[in-house]
């Protein structure tokens, strides 16, 4: 575990676990749910970062140049593999001093026929994170790529997701998306809505995002969530309850290989694509 502090801030990292943060905290406050001790899955984590692709393929089969790829699933029996392979191995540890560190994934080609080298920086400020996430071609030949931030937040009583959006993908039982549905559905994040008794799951793709995202709680600091232009797309993971929810930039919306649209984009031997995130605390 890597533990880095800036005044009230305190972050820790958990390279081996996916390059997971395992936990942050302004003022002995849980900004991000803390992982559990002896948690060895990313999934438990406070955050992980989503290289190369975001959310699922479904069976995990896609053509991409002419080429058939088939992935294998990395989430139990679930049939859909998800969010790439960074998440499911463990990081370099190339710096951490003070309040900065860098993480490395470098993957071989496997199932996933292409080489890239994923990059993770983390800058604590006194009240605030900036994680910053890149992946290069580190291979001979173009590599679709996409990117995202998979951030898990503590569910405080009462508490109100304010987000603007134009929309939403809907999704069939295998949480695939099927129709884009313009304007609201469910909760209307746009005008803030609770997190809190909601029966039925939310695991969708909202469209049209500026962004910005707000979380705030009766009596208690806002929590404000800020991503580079690249993130397009604001995935919401609420699941019925449970004492967390997930308010995720991404770069590629989910099926990135369905359709035209999703912001993969082709990186070329030797290219980059990176974005990043803040998450800061009033």
């Amino acid at each position: 575990m890597i533990v880095l502090e800036n005044g009230a801030a305190r972050l820790q990292l958990a390279p081996d676990i996916g390059g997971a943060v395992a936990g942050f905290t302004v003022d002995g406050h849980d900004i991000l749910r803390p992982m559990a001790r002896g948690a060895t899955d990313a999934l438990d984590a406070s955050s992980f970062p989503l290289v190369p692709f975001c959310n699922r393929i479904p069976n995990g089969r896609f053509t991409f140049h002419g080429r058939a790829v088939v992935l294998r699933p990395n989430l139990g029996d679930h049939p859909h593999p998800l969010h790439g392979q960074g998440w499911r191995g463990p990081w370099t540890v190339e710096s951490a001093s003070g309040a900065q560190a860098r993480l490395a994934y470098d993957h071989a080609p496997s199932d996933w026929p292409w080489a890239y080298r994923a990059e993770q920086r983390f800058i604590l400020g006194e009240r605030g994170l900036r994680l910053e996430l890149s992946v290069t071609n580190t291979g001979d030949a173009p590599m679709p790529a996409g990117l995202g931030f998979h951030p898990y937040f503590p569910r405080r009583s009462g508490e109100v997701l304010e987000a603007s959006v134009s929309g939403v993908w809907m999704i069939d039982q295998d949480v695939l998306p099927t129709v884009h549905h313009e304007g609201v559905w469910g909760p209307d994040w746009t005008r803030g809505a609770g997190v809190e008794g909601h029966d039925d799951l939310i695991d969708h793709c909202y469209t049209g995002w500026n962004q910005r995202a707000a979380l705030s709680a009766p009596g208690q600091p806002t929590t404000t969530i800020t991503a580079s232009a690249d993130c397009r797309w604001l995935h919401l993971y609420v699941p019925p309850g449970q004492d967390f929810y997930c308010v995720e930039p991404c770069a590629n919306r989910p099926n990135p290989f369905g359709s035209p649209g999703s912001c993969m984009v082709i990186l070329a031997p030797g290219q980059a694509r990176a974005i990043w995130m803040e998450i800061a605390t009033a």
